[in-house]
């Protein structure tokens, strides 16, 4: 069942169009990909769908509603960027327990609700630890305990494996894998193996247009 769709997607910066006339679909518990070199457009297409860049033209439909002209906080959308965005000043505890208030969780139940996304990225005996003292997937674990609160109906993971190390990159993937299990995730990368390995659809995006669009085990046979 579809969930997310982009009708007509175009954007320009000056001169260059970073975005021509992209369309596609994604199903709903489907971790999906965007496959592309910097520079390709699939970081402006996962910007226009969580709400930080306008398209010049085009449509973006979340469960059957145009939310094109929404702003981030109010779309069913959540993206983990790769600075992860925390507060560094703040523990893992307390980054959790900031994002819930900011989605309206009824305080009194703030202190039960905390563990909850700890134990969900497996981030139990760090809750006391600031960002800084953490490894970079740990800190990447924490973006995503951030994007789960509120129950969106998408999770936007952009380049997630990024400068992380052999051991970090797998526990990552395992935790995207999990994810999917409950919700719809959109990742964007430059390396194929990676997404083979936890995605269920790949789209390959090259010069702002796309590729080809299938299943990692059809793909592969292009490569």
């Amino acid at each position: 069942m579809e969930i997310l769709r982009f009708e007509n997607i175009t954007k320009r910066y000056g001169q260059n169009t970073v975005l021509d006339n992209v369309s596609l679909s994604i199903n709903a518990g489907e971790v999906f990909s965007l496959l592309g070199p910097s520079g390709c457009g699939k970081t402006t297409l996962l910007r226009i769908c969580g709400g930080f860049e306008p398209p010049d033209s085009g449509r973006v439909i979340l469960d059957g509603v145009d939310i094109t002209g929404q702003p981030a906080n109010r779309r069913a959308v959540r993206t983990v960027f790769q600075n992860y965005a925390l507060f560094p000043h703040m523990t893992v505890w307390e980054n959790i327990a900031f994002g819930l208030k900011a989605v309206g969780t009824d305080p009194g139940k703030i202190i039960d609700e905390v563990p909850k996304y700890v134990e969900l990225v497996q981030l139990n005996g760090y809750e006391n630890r600031k960002p800084a003292q953490l490894s970079g997937g740990q800190r990447q674990r924490v973006g995503i305990a951030q994007a789960l609160l509120g129950d969106p109906k998408v999770i936007i993971l952009d380049e997630p494996t990024v400068g992380l190390d052999p051991r970090q990159i797998i526990e990552i993937r395992d935790l995207i894998q999990s994810l999917g299990k409950r919700h719809t995730v959109i990742l964007s990368s430059h390396i194929l193996s990676e997404v083979q390995a936890v995605c269920h659809t790949i789209l390959i995006i090259s010069g702002g247009r796309l590729v080809a669009c299938d299943t990692p085990e059809n793909l592969e046979k292009l490569f």
